[in-house]
């Protein structure tokens, strides 16, 4: 196994040697005599963590080592000498984690496996382990399951921290997970240990980025809530490596710690009574391996006998507090160590007077640790009275976690001795736990105290807080519940818990998302836990139960946390460190002590620290020096000899410690280790990484990091130092003027973005050092996020550059004299350039300094790429970055160049004129003020001063100035003509001039300056293009104000040289709006106008089609009064087809037109829907008046038909009633008679002669009443007075409109009068069109759309092999209306149900009906036609290719080598389905009266079965079926079945309503009847035919049992619309035999 997993370290060899170079040694000893030791020098080691005796490896290939003192397997591993968890192997471990005496591991997969001691559910509840096993040997997965969610899911973890008696784990949704046991879990209970990880419900809900785990305490970085932004911005969500609190023993004895956990410091001591008082889980005896592999019981109840193991095998015994001599036993198990002189530690030097315990003397203290020298007791970290720790943690050892040095016990007593607490461990069991009773400690521990607090009067106080502060917080400590926050839950102060889950982790170390995020710098410190040293920060030694938020650490921009024993640190993006806790051995960096909130540690001038770790008595920092290679700093705990156990054995005196720094010392062998890129510490031992520099590259991201920290430390200087003060001062009174105000708050808040950028970058190059050889170096940010980086750049020399220009220096420079004052010289300090040409240029030389770093980011990036070839990718992507700054770098210096020549030129020409011109983003480029260029024609004494910005031109004559934007200015050369002019010709949107020049190097100098300017301003390199031809086509804005269509309108869009031209907005002050498309100047093509009207305070708006500035071409109109007309437009008129909608209903109309306009007037063939009347008008029209030939139907069903004079009925017509009752004659107005005619009665009456009066209410008639005989001939000449259709409008002339529109979107003038290819090129353009301008068109139009863009061959001859291309092709366009073609289908589709749909739902309209569908074909037909020449006259035959097989159609009657193509046939399956609702209802109305008879016969004759229905048609029984099929199982017919003969037959023809066009309707009478012909063959012989005696009854049978409603109206359809090539065919015999059946059916008598 072992083989296989090194064979790839041996493959990439040497790059193990290089890099993960790991080093470790021992705290504690002078730093002269340190020498650190290599490990595991064959792998590269990613991370490392360290325990109280031993430690964990994790190396490249995720496999993870172990060494130290492995008690759980009783093996003892020296460092040198790794050993492999083998059981681990496969799992890909990334990330490990060493906790006092047990060890854990996060695998790829998010797994966590822990192993070690478990006496306090550290390990959790394993699958191999119980809650009765104290140890687990090897690594156990340990499931995080979230049971709140269901079904519940496993969590995914991405790191993990552990303590002495507790586990966290970080999951991938950036939430926190516990077990073990103790205060410090931060959960919600009180059941102790916590066997299965549980979700810290506290911080649910925000985003955890790091954890850290002290002895008993914990600290978790989160992420601010209310100033983050969760949607954009992710912060770092690995912790870095070597970022696990890590903690190891010391490897000789401990002196003699006596416990004081029954020690109460407000005066309240537990008797021997409360001691015993403890839960069952106290009681029990929790057992410790030895080194020896021994184990010592011990009662966790009385706290004694507990028996950790020590490096030299001596057991460490926690001493109670009981009188001298006591023996120390617990529940039988007797523990060899006793104490002759028991007392409770020394009590704090504060104003706790009450109970004070101490030694007599120092002589007797001596004796004591003489006669102890041989063991060490291991001392109790003790807590204020409201800790609450949990019980298997008061009853724990812990000095692998120990602040204090074992000879500075006494005199560093630990303030807020922890009492033992209730069994319940709640926040509310603290006041009844202690007890009055009579001390248990001697009276020669008090006496001793007492002098020991006199002794140190006036020294510095060892204990956790201020001497002064203690007498103040004593007092209120008693009133404060326990772990109590005091700012409340933040779940109920979190406005909500929406934090985004983070993305996954894709490498154990790395702080930041797989999308190389840059880290958020707005982050919080939460600790819990105990806090007797005040490790918390929350200025007091309370316990905290729940997580609470340290208010101090809010604003600081930590980065990252490291928790030692006893004591807490916290790495700023500044580089600063604040720590907080026990400073006995120095481990805080700074002489104050205690230390209850966190403080700054002191760095000497020029370090700066990025990564940090903790240890018991230690702290290791790793910082940047004055050189890229960083240096190490240790502060803590060191020894003058090398004989440790002589000097714990000699100590003389109680208050003498052991010598440790004051502040952070430089490590000198740091610099032998190469480039140090993680430290870490863990108990008494320190680690690092290391890295060799190969060909550069480490040096280079080192310089890179070691730069960004250094300038982010810079310009939070500046911003402490000079911009807040000023800005403070600014916003309280202003006095830098009103537009330098603006400037300098823009400024400051540019500045304050960039300072942010280079925060976050530098944060990020430190976690991407701590993880190098993991990272790939194109996810560098700078890399990543170039254009964010060139952007806040930009801004920020745009914003310095602008507060220039306007002269803003020189008043912040007098402000900052008066604001500043004393801090003037601190302030000269950061000013880094050389120049000394005056304060205010040191000002501007300050905020201009950033911009030398985007020459640094260059010149490292070209650093890296030189480690590559520069094949690679590597090498490209970091070439590219390099150029992109370099170039940015060379860019802004030249911006920053025309501030200074602008603010120069300002202020040579000062004054009220030019101070109008005078703009903060405004730069010049060059004037003529020596008279080197004029305008052409000028007169002898005119003045004309032409300046040249960057934004506009200037020409300047007088007191008068005009401004020319460069956005719509076009500049080009005058060829020189035989005068010499050097001229140049300006073209404005609204004028046009000509400049000359003195010389032609002026003229060339002006045009190659004003071409680069427009080419910058226009988003160009500004380069500078050939002259003339800079940008002739350009989108830009622009404000008319010269007189004509567009005075005193906006424009933004395109323009075309001078002049408006392609898509644009345009605003007129009115209220009016053009969007859309322009041309030279106008408005041209598709566009949408809004136009207000004041005097219905509503806008008229338009959509469509523009030509040459006015509406022209189709579109829809909406009035302000509510009318809409959509159709065709010319010349702002409407013209052509359309619709217009009338009335104010709320949604619908109270009238409908829909026809042909001519010059904005009704003129033509259209329908008039008065809803209201309730009445319809189809006829044609005359200036807006009805005149002509027209069709009026009402709602009440009466018919007319005749001529309207001036808009009224006036002439002859016919008038039909509901009741068929008929007039024909004359009329004078609306329905009014006036005149002959000849009134014919439903029964057959009819009255001739004079009529008059309106024929609603009553007419007055003169005539003649006749009567028809009975026997008589008709009178055909009065049958033809009341013959519909005499005065409709010809359906070959209605709807012409609507043709010659389509004609026109082909191109042509009229019906086939254009060019073909025009046509199918405008059909071309039209489909790109629609398709480049529709963006909400869905997947299948899109699709059709597609297929419609290829033109299909149209001039070569049609033949059967290429017929069905045109058909696809025809159907394709008819499914788009943005093809001409759909379009006109669906015009037609429109004016038809405006025709036949509602009042005109009438039945006398069917054969008008008919007949419209007729001329729709073949007009159509005559457009398909022109578009496939190929194709044959209606009816026509086309050939079969000679080399193509024959084809037979089922709609051709000609020889199998020709097709009959009729319009019927090709087009009317494209539009009858959309037809068919209307017009079949019209042929239903038609049939009303003969299909009531017939579906009369049908119910009543499909009473009968089978076989008496087949002989009451007279069927042969030989066509009688014996047999039916059921589910395919045959059964025999019997008399009394029913439906069970010929099924299938009666199924096929059901389906003939399911059908639309009269082809598909016959192909359903030919299946039925083949279906017939399948089921008789059985019983008949095989060369049967049928004879029309015995196919009709058989027939009629199929008929009666389809039971087809409506099927009048099926027979009468297809016989008006069928293809007559079809009619006296097969089919046309069989439609023949289903029509008669129909009427065989209406004539059938049922008795």
């Amino acid at each position: 196994m072992e083989n296989r997993e090194e064979s790839p370290a041996d493959e990439r060899a040497p790059t193990p040697p290089e890099r993960g170079l790991l080093h470790i040694w021992k705290s504690g000893g002078p730093s002269e005599q340190l020498c650190p030791e290599r490990v595991l020098q064959s792998k590269c080691v990613l991370q490392v963590a360290l325990g109280e005796h031993h430690g964990l490896l994790l190396s490249q290939g995720g496999q993870v080592y172990s060494f130290g003192e492995l008690l759980w397997r009783g093996l003892s591993v020296p460092v040198s000498a790794p050993v492999l968890e083998e059981s681990l192997l496969g799992r890909t471990v990334v990330r490990v984690a060493a906790g006092g005496f047990h060890c854990g591991a996060v695998s790829e997969q998010g797994n966590v496996y822990m192993w070690g001691e478990n006496t306090a559910g550290q390990c959790g509840l394993t699958e191999r382990g119980t809650t009765a096993n104290i140890t687990v040997s090897e690594p156990c997965p340990v499931t995080v399951v979230d049971n709140e969610v269901v079904p519940p899911v496993v969590v995914r973890v991405v790191d993990l921290a552990c303590g002495r008696e507790h586990s966290l784990a970080l999951s991938a949704q950036n939430e926190l997970w516990a077990w073990g046991s103790g205060c410090q879990l931060g959960l919600v209970t009180n059941t102790f240990p916590v066997w299965r990880p549980q979700k810290v419900e506290h911080l649910a809900g925000r985003h955890v980025i790091q954890v850290a785990c002290g002895a008993y305490h914990s600290l978790a970085l989160v992420r601010s809530l209310p100033q983050q932004n969760y949607t954009t911005q992710k912060p770092p969500e690995k912790k870095e490596q070597g970022q696990s609190p890590r903690y190891s023993s010391t490897e000789r004895e401990e002196p003699l710690a006596v416990d004081d956990a029954h020690y109460c410091p407000l005066g309240v001591e537990l008797t021997e009574v409360m001691t015993a008082e403890m839960s069952p889980r106290r009681r029990r005896p929790r057992q410790r391996l030895r080194p020896g592999g021994r184990s010592a019981g011990s009662s966790p109840g009385s706290g004694a006998g507990l028996c950790p193991y020590s490096e030299d095998g001596k057991s460490n015994t926690i001493q109670e507090n009981l009188p001298a001599g006591t023996k120390l036993e617990s529940e039988g198990h007797a523990d060899p160590l006793t104490q002759t002189d028991g007392s409770p530690k020394s009590q704090p030097l504060s104003g706790w007077t009450a109970n004070k315990n101490s030694f007599n003397d120092e002589l007797e203290l001596q004796n004591l640790l003489q006669k102890l020298s041989g063991h060490s007791l291991e001392m109790r970290h003790a807590s204020g009275p409201g800790d609450t720790d949990s019980l298997s943690s008061q009853t724990s050892d812990d000095s692998y976690v120990s602040s204090t040095p074992s000879t500075d016990i006494f005199t560093s007593s630990y303030k807020d001795d922890m009492p033992i607490k209730s069994q319940t461990n709640n926040s509310g069991g603290v006041a009844g736990i202690y007890s009055s009773s009579s001390p248990v400690c001697s009276e020669e521990v008090r006496i001793y105290l007492e002098k020991e607090r006199q002794a140190l009067q006036g020294q510095k106080s060892s204990s956790l807080t201020d001497i002064n502060q203690k007498g103040k917080t004593g007092p209120n400590r008693r009133r404060s519940l326990p772990g109590t926050p005091t700012h409340g839950s933040p779940r109920r102060r979190r406005p909500c818990a929406c934090g985004p889950p983070s993305a996954g982790r894709t490498q154990a170390a790395a702080p930041e998302e797989a999308g190389d995020i840059l880290p958020s710098l707005e982050t919080e410190v939460w600790s819990w836990g105990r806090g007797s040293e005040g490790q918390l920060g929350h200025g007091d030694q309370l316990a905290r139960l729940q997580p609470l938020c340290i208010n101090s650490l809010t604003s600081e921009e930590v980065i990252k946390v490291a928790a030692g024993s006893h004591h807490s640190l916290a790495l700023t993006a500044q580089c600063q460190v604040y720590s907080w806790g026990s400073n006995m051995c120095g481990q805080l960096g700074h002489i104050n002590s205690p230390v209850t909130v966190p403080q700054q540690t002191k760095l000497s001038d020029g370090l700066r620290a990025w990564d940090v770790s903790a240890g018991q008595s230690h702290s290791l920092l790793l910082a940047d020096g004055d050189c890229v290679q960083p240096v190490l700093l240790y502060c803590g705990q060191q020894q003058e000899t090398s004989s440790y156990q002589s000097q714990r054995s000699c100590q003389r005196s109680p208050n003498r410690a052991e010598s440790y720094t004051v502040r952070p010392t430089l490590l000198p062998f740091c610099v032998e280790m190469g480039y140090v890129s993680r430290v870490c510490s863990g108990g008494q031992s320190c680690a690092v990484l290391a890295d060799h520099n190969v060909m550069g590259f480490i040096s280079a991201i080192h310089e890179l990091a070691s730069r960004e920290r250094q300038f982010y430390c810079w310009l939070s200087s500046v911003r402490k130092l000079l911009m807040t003060p000023l800005f403070n001062r600014e916003s309280a009174s202003p006095s830098l003027g009103e537009p330098c105000t603006h400037l300098f708050f823009s400024l400051c808040e540019r500045l304050v973005r960039l300072s942010i950028l280079i925060g976050r970058h530098s944060t990020s190059l430190s976690y991407f050092l701590h993880d190098v050889q993991g990272r790939d170096v194109t996810s560098l940010p700078l890399l990543t996020h170039t254009e964010h980086f060139l952007d806040v750049y930009k801004e920020y020399c745009s914003s310095v550059g602008d507060f220039q220009v306007m002269g803003g220096f020189q008043s912040l420079h007098k402000l900052s004299l008066e604001c500043l004052g004393s801090q003037q010289k601190i302030l000269a300090q950061l000013c880094v350039s050389n120049k000394s040409a005056g304060d205010d240029v040191d000002l501007v030389s300050l905020l201009y300094w950033p911009l030398q770093q985007l020459h640094q980011y260059g010149r490292v990036l070209l650093k890296l790429a030189a480690c590559y070839d520069v094949l690679t990718t590597e090498y490209q992507s970091l070439h590219q970055g390099s150029c992109q700054y370099e170039s940015l770098s060379l860019s802004l210096l030249r911006r920053k160049k025309e501030a200074e020549t602008t603010f120069l030129f300002w202020k040579t020409h000062s004054g009220k004129n030019t101070e109008v011109l005078r703009l903060p983003q405004r730069r010049v480029v060059c004037e003529s003020s020596n008279r080197s260029l004029t305008l052409q024609n000028a007169g002898r004494f005119s003045n004309h001063w032409f300046i040249l910005f960057n934004d506009a031109l200037v020409h300047t004559q007088f007191s008068t100035h005009h401004v020319y934007p460069l956005t719509c200015l076009w500049v080009k050369p005058v060829t020189e003509n035989s005068g010499g002019l050097y001229a140049i010709k300006i073209t404005c949107p609204e004028e046009s001039f000509t400049l000359v020049a003195s010389t032609p190097q002026e003229k060339n100098k002006w045009l190659r300056s004003i071409n680069q300017e427009i080419d910058q301003v226009l988003g160009g390199g500004g380069q500078g293009s050939s002259p003339g031809l800079t940008a002739m086509s350009r989108t830009a804005s622009y404000k008319f104000t010269g007189e004509g269509r567009f005075k005193d309108a906006r424009y933004t869009g395109g323009w075309l040289a001078g002049r408006v031209h392609g898509r644009g907005n345009m605003e007129w002050p009115d209220g009016r709006t053009y969007s859309g498309n322009f041309k030279n100047g106008l408005e041209d093509g598709y566009g949408e106008c809004k136009m207000p009207n004041k005097l219905l305070d509503k806008p008229d708006t338009y959509q469509g089609h523009w030509r040459e500035g006015k509406i022209h071409g189709f579109g829809k109109y909406k009035y302000a009064n509510g009318e809409v007309y959509e159709g065709c437009f010319y010349d702002d008129q409407r013209h052509g087809y359309g619709m217009l909608s009338s009335g104010k209903l709320a949604r619908t109309s109270s009238s409908v037109f829909i026809g042909q306009w001519v010059h904005d007037r009704k003129t033509g063939y259209g329908v008039y829907d008065d809803i209201t009347r309730g009445e319809k008008y189809m006829g044609l029209w005359v200036d807006d008046q009805r005149h002509g030939n027209a069709v009026v139907v009402t709602q009440h069903c009466v018919y007319y038909e005749g001529t309207f004079r001036e808009n009224k009925m006036s002439g002859t017509g016919l008038l039909v009633s509901e009741d068929n009752t008929a007039f024909h004659g004359e009329f004078s107005d609306d329905w009014i008679v006036s005149g002959k005619g000849v009134l014919s009665l439903a029964n057959g009456d009819s009255l001739e002669g004079l009529f008059n009066g309106e024929w609603t209410t009553g007419l007055k008639v003169v005539g003649t009443y006749y009567k028809p005989a009975v026997e008589g001939p008709d009178d055909k000449d009065r049958n033809n007075l009341l013959r519909l259709g005499q005065y409709v409008v010809p359906a070959g002339q209605r709807w012409t409109c609507v043709f010659d529109e389509c004609w026109s979107r082909l191109g042509c003038d009229s019906a086939a009068r254009g060019e073909r290819i025009t046509a199918w090129e405008n059909i071309a353009v039209t489909i790109t069109s629609a398709r480049r301008h529709c963006p909400n068109l869905s997947r299948s139009q899109t699709k059709i759309l597609e297929g419609l863009e290829f033109i299909p061959q149209h001039g070569e001859p049609v033949t059967t092999a290429n017929y069905d291309n045109i058909r696809r092709y025809l159907t394709k366009a008819c499914e788009t209306p943005h093809h001409p073609l759909g379009w006109l289908v669906e015009t037609l589709v429109t004016v038809y149900r405006m025709t036949y749909v509602g009042v005109g739902s009438n039945r006398r309209l069917l054969r008008q009906a008919v007949q419209e569908v007729q001329a729709y074909l073949t007009h159509f037909y005559s457009i398909v036609r022109f578009l496939f020449p190929g194709l044959p006259d209606d009816g026509g035959i086309i050939p079969d290719p000679p080399v193509s097989p024959s084809k037979s159609r089922h709609n051709s009657d000609t020889s199998d080598c020709v097709l009959v193509v009729s319009c019927s046939s090709l087009l009317l399956p494209l539009l009858l389905p959309r037809l068919y609702p209307p017009l079949f209802t019209l042929y239903c109305l038609q049939e009303e009266p003969e299909e009531a008879q017939y579906w009369d016969r049908i119910l009543r004759l499909n009473k009968q079965p089978d076989q008496s229905l087949l002989s009451f048609l007279g069927v042969q029984e030989k066509f009688w079926p014996v047999w039916m099929s059921i589910l395919g199982e045959k059964k025999q017919i019997v008399s009394s079945s029913k439906d069970a003969c010929f099924v299938s037959a009666v199924e096929t023809l059901q389906q003939i309503s399911t059908t639309f066009t009269p082809s598909d309707k016959l192909l359903v009478i030919q299946k039925t009847f083949e279906e017939l012909t399948q089921e008789i063959k059985p019983l008949l012989d095989g060369n049967f035919l049928w004879c029309m005696d015995d196919l009709l009854p058989l027939f009629l049978y199929v008929v009666l049992r389809a039971r087809i409603r409506n099927l009048g109206a099926e027979v009468s359809l297809i016989e008006d619309l069928m293809d007559p090539n079809v009619q006296h065919g097969e089919m046309g015999l069989m439609f023949t035999t289903l029509k008669a059946c129909y009427i065989q059916i209406q004539r059938e008598s049922t008795t």
